[in-house]
Parts: C-alpha cells; sequence; structure tokens
C-alpha cells in the first residue's frame, strides 16, 4: 500500500466523434465509451479499476464529446465508486500527450506523487496496483504496460525494446514496417508529474525546429495541410520514442489477456473476456441457473436486473443483456450483447451479434455472425429499433437504425 500523504489520479483518454466511426451504428445512439460491454459502459470498466489504486483522489476523462452526453454517468459512477470522477472537455483534439498537458492544472490541483493515463478502449485486466509497485522500485518518469504477441500482429501497435533486466525501454516506434519486436504497448501509463516537463520540452523543441527550417512560401503552401497543429502532440511518437534509451522510462509486462477495442467485433469479443474476469473480480454480476423457474445459463452470463429472461430460455456463453431486455420462451442467445428494451421472440436465435436499443426479433427468426471480430462483416449488428419479421434470417451483416427485414439477409449492410 502507499503512504498515507501519496496521493495518485488518474486519467482516461475517451476521444471524441471522429474516432468512434468505425462503431456506426451503434455509436450513433451513444458516444463509443458508453456502449455497454458485459453489461457496463466501455469506460466503466477502466474506471472500475482505477478503484483498486491506493490513494486515488481523482478520475479525470478527457475527450472533446459534448459534456451533456457524459454528465448523466459521471455522476452516476462517482456516487457508486465514491471517488470524484469529473469530465474535461477538449475543443478540438490535442493529441494524447497534448491533451493531458492542456489540463495540467487540474491534474495537478492536488499536487499528485502519481499519474495513472489509460486509454479508454483497451481491453485487459488492468494490474494497475501491481504497476505503481514496479514504478516506485524502477525510479524513473513512467512506466509502460506492455505484453508480448504475435511477430504477424505486432506491427499494428506500438512496438519497443526493453531491457531484459532492468525493463528499461530502449526503443519504441509506432507501427513500424519491418518488424522490430513481439513486445508492444498495451495504451496503459504511470508518470510521476515530471511528464508535464517532458511535454513542454517536447513543444519548445518542435517550435525550435520550426524557426530554424526555412521554406519558400509555395512549399509551405504545399505542406500546410499536412502539419500537425502546434498544441497537438501524440505520447507515443512525440514522447516515449524520444526518451528511450535515457533511463527514464520503464516497461511492466502482463500476462494476462489484452485488447484494442477497434471495431464492434472486438468490442463482443472484449465482453467476453470482461465477463470472464467478473469470475475473479466481481462474480455477483454473473447469472446463474435456479433451476426449472429459471433460464438455462452457460458459461459466463450478465443479465440486468430489470430484464424478462423465459425459464425455457437457454443463455450463454459470453452474453450480456441489458435493462428492460425481454427473452421469449425456447429463445437461444450466445456470444452476444442484447442492448436496453430488446424484445426477442419465442425460439429467436441469436449468436455472435449485437442487437441494438428497441430492436425485436420475430419468433424462429435467427441472427448471426460468423464471428471473425476484426472484419467488418464479421459478427451482425443490429442498429437502434430494427424489426426482424418471424422466421427472417440475418448473417453476418449491418443494419443501420429503423429498419424492417422480412426477407433473409446474408454478407449485406442495410441502409
Amino acid at each position: 500500500m502507499g503512504s498515507s500523504d501519496e496521493r495518485i489520479v488518474a486519467v482516461i483518454m475517451v476521444g471524441g466523434p471522429t474516432k468512434g466511426t468505425r462503431f456506426r451504428p451503434l455509436s450513433f445512439n451513444v458516444p463509443k465509451p458508453l456502449i455497454p460491454l458485459a453489461g457496463q459502459p466501455m469506460v466503466h470498466h477502466p474506471i472500475s479499476a482505477c478503484r483498486r489504486i491506493p490513494n486515488l483522489t481523482q478520475i479525470y476523462l478527457i475527450g472533446f464529446y459534448e459534456e451533456r452526453e457524459f454528465a448523466l454517468y459521471v455522476s452516476a459512477i462517482s456516487n457508486e465508486l465514491r471517488v470524484p470522477v469529473r469530465y474535461l472537455r477538449e475543443d478540438r483534439p490535442h493529441g494524447s500527450a497534448g491533451g493531458l498537458y492542456n489540463f495540467r492544472d487540474y491534474i495537478m490541483d492536488e499536487n499528485p506523487s502519481h499519474i495513472f493515463l489509460l486509454n479508454c478502449d483497451v481491453c485487459c485486466s488492468f494490474p494497475l496496483p501491481e504497476m505503481l509497485d514496479a514504478h516506485k522500485g524502477y525510479g524513473g518518469m513512467g512506466t509502460l504496460l506492455v505484453i508480448k504477441v504475435s511477430a504477424e500482429s505486432a506491427n499494428q501497435f506500438g512496438e519497443l525494446v526493453a531491457d531484459p533486466q532492468t525493463n528499461e525501454l530502449l526503443h519504441y516506434t509506432e507501427k513500424p514496417e519491418t518488424f522490430v519486436s513481439d513486445l508492444i504497448n498495451c495504451g496503459v501509463y504511470i508518470f510521476t508529474p515530471d511528464i508535464f516537463r517532458a511535454i513542454q520540452d517536447s513543444f519548445t523543441q518542435r517550435k525550435d525546429r520550426a524557426n530554424l527550417r526555412r521554406v519558400s512560401s509555395f512549399e509551405a503552401l504545399q505542406s500546410a495541410t499536412k502539419v500537425l497543429p502546434a498544441d497537438y502532440l501524440r505520447l507515443d511518437q512525440d514522447i516515449l520514442s524520444p526518451l528511450a534509451g535515457k533511463k527514464v522510462l520503464y516497461t511492466y509486462e502482463t500476462r494476462d489477456f489484452w485488447e484494442q477495442i477497434k471495431t464492434p467485433g472486438m468490442s463482443l469479443k472484449c465482453s467476453g473476456l470482461f465477463l470472464a474476469q467478473f469470475r475473479h473480480t466481481s462474480p455477483h454480476l454473473l447469472a446463474e441457473s435456479k433451476g426449472s423457474r429459471s433460464a438455462t445459463i452457460i458459461g459466463d452470463v450478465y443479465i440486468h436486473p430489470s430484464a424478462k429472461v423465459h425459464p425455457t430460455a437457454k443463455i450463454g456463453p459470453n452474453v450480456s443483456i441489458s435493462a428492460n431486455a425481454r427473452i421469449g420462451a425456447g429463445a437461444r442467445l450466445a456470444s452476444c450483447i442484447i442492448l436496453d428494451d430488446v424484445d426477442i421472440k419465442e425460439h429467436a436465435m441469436v449468436i455472435r451479434s449485437i442487437v441494438g436499443w428497441r430492436s425485436s426479433i420475430g419468433k424462429w427468426s435467427r441472427v448471426q455472425g460468423g464471428g471473425d471480430y476484426n472484419t467488418k462483416l464479421g459478427i451482425t449488428i443490429l442498429g437502434e429499433s430494427v424489426a426482424v419479421d418471424d422466421e427472417v434470417v440475418v448473417i453476418d451483416s449491418i443494419i443501420l437504425p429503423n429498419k424492417t427485414l422480412t426477407v433473409r439477409v446474408q454478407e449485406e449492410i442495410i441502409l
């Protein structure tokens, strides 16, 4: 545990509307960070993990969504966790480092000794107390959570080289064209307040380079659209890469699960990972079979208390059922997310799919995805208020809101 006079704050980067386009049609309704995974908003999982940090005094969410979109959630989660949670809205994207620096006065208000920085679209076990202990042992400015992945997939992320004895970060490169390492950045960090000085130094160096470089007016016009704004700074390329090998950054390797939640397909996979983690962290959230008076539950399943599930339904594994959903007699659900107010009629089947708010699936209908979480049509997604008539099959398709399906649909995007 930390000392009694230690203060720690956590910052979670939630992005903005331009960052959630791959989550359409689901992000038409709510911001991507508030889309439910395992029965809880996406951002709830890192927030809940922060609760385990000793001497945590404040959690900040930084993004460029409208404040009203987060107001109700921030108020509710603050009361639930009894830790102040505040949303800080950027006027425009400043980059991960720029956004952090832009709100430095808020973050440093209580003079914290350490600052956790997390990305909202990360799915992992969030070993934050363990990272804190390791970071204190290293004595550096920052520690990155890292994980080993296959050599084939490593170049999709930030690859890094760390000293095998000291765990010092020696080299960092973002999405390299050639293989560097199977060790990648997980998007979870802990820093001392010295990070703000490092960001300021990076801003100063960029300004100095700009002043030194003289170009013709034609060259300036040609490159104007490619130049990043003066206050836009990326944590990976602009901070981590230059500081690697300077004995200020270190790594903490997790051997648990880790994924990036970049697509709806990955959100379905990650919902299953979070449900599995509930067995260790929040077993009270998981549904259980209770004899003939309740539905048959297989594996990890979350059912909101207000949902109505018929005793003859068969649910699981990897199923999340949200508020006021109705699941009819003989229905079969597996590997799916059912959002608020969905009505699934008798003997309908939903597999590897996400069913949007207030949608309905008719009797003996089947809504199914293939299960390739990384492809656009790898799962089936029904937007808000989609009606699937009785005995209709929908496979590997994306259906935008307010549509009625009366015939079979396969591998289509219905606009």
